[in-house]
């Protein structure tokens, strides 16, 4: 019993060092973007960008239902089979394998699978949200796919999708659903009080419509960098409260392993940290509840 109670524990937390990884981790994230603009471009707007984020699955993320013409489509990254698969609501379905291939390869086969179901929409082929970006149609520099890796990272953000449900589970007020983001490669959901927010200034347009409103966002980051060029280097998860009450980056938050990270202004859990814990799932949501709980209370929010 000990031995299979360790396997599964294995199971849903592996292994994931940042050097070992890194290379698929930067070529998946700017994979996903060439299929997140596609919905970006097609989908109509809703409060905090929700329209443009993905969604897991049992077997990956999904785009869910984009809207075209007078019927819809689906795109989905499958981590199990390694293939991505594009059906639409006239039944039909076309397959692009997952495999060792460069970004710029990967967008032309998307681009012509696109085409082929009778889909035409053009993106815009700059990358956000990376330092240094390369134009995708022109990117054969990222080309890495490792399917272990793949589907260890997969894994575990399926894992605290499940922990982020229960934790949005608990909240009365607005909350997201609980949405991965392909611009900033990190999954997350956000408690809102209710009250605007201010303005945040000399950042792009889209961070000033996903930070609108008074939140506390919660979520799970694999360590790749910024666009800043800011890099971790290990799959951490994350927590802040925009605006930053007083007193927020001072605040004993649990676990102990947990980290203010000046230069990103939120809270850090290692992945590591969280997976060696003796309960790694009441670790990660003690975190989070901790988070909340002291951002809501040192920013007054209405919680009755």
């Amino acid at each position: 019993m000990l031995s299979s109670n360790l396997a599964d524990r294995t199971e849903r937390w592996p292994l994931l060092p940042w050097e070992d990884w890194k290379d698929t981790c930067d070529t998946l994230h700017l994979w996903t973007q060439i299929v997140g603009k596609v919905k970006l471009k097609l989908c109509p707007p809703m409060n905090e960008l929700w329209q443009v984020a993905f969604h897991p699955t049992p077997r990956g993320l999904t785009t869910g239902r984009i809207p075209y013409g007078t019927g819809a489509f689906g795109i989905t990254f499958d981590f199990i089979d390694h293939v991505l698969s594009v059906s639409t609501s006239d039944g039909q379905t076309r397959t692009v394998p997952l495999i060792p291939r460069s970004v710029a390869d990967f967008y032309r086969e998307f681009m012509a699978t696109l085409q082929d179901l009778g889909i035409d929409v053009a993106i815009t082929v700059l990358p956000d949200e990376v330092p240094d970006p390369i134009p995708l149609d022109q990117d054969e520099m990222h080309s890495s796919y490792d399917p272990v890796f793949a589907q260890r990272w997969w894994r575990i953000v399926l894992q605290v999708s499940l922990i982020l449900d229960r934790y949005r589970s608990s909240f009365m007020g607005k909350s997201s659903p609980v949405l991965f983001w392909w611009g900033s490669f990190d999954l997350s959901t956000a408690r809102f009080s209710g009250r605007p927010a201010p303005l945040m200034t000399g950042v792009p347009r889209f961070m000033q419509l996903a930070e609108d409103r008074e939140n506390v966002c919660t979520g799970f980051w694999p360590g790749n960098a910024t666009a800043s060029g800011e890099l971790i280097g290990e799959p951490c998860f994350y927590a802040y409260s925009y605006p930053e009450p007083a007193g927020f980056k001072d605040a004993p938050i649990r676990p102990e392993a947990a980290r203010y990270h000046a230069q990103l202004g939120l809270f850090l859990l290692p992945y590591e940290e969280a997976r060696r814990a003796a309960a790694p799932e009441q670790a990660i949501l003690d975190f989070f509840l901790s988070i909340y709980e002291t951002g809501a209370a040192l920013a007054q929010w209405d919680r009755a």
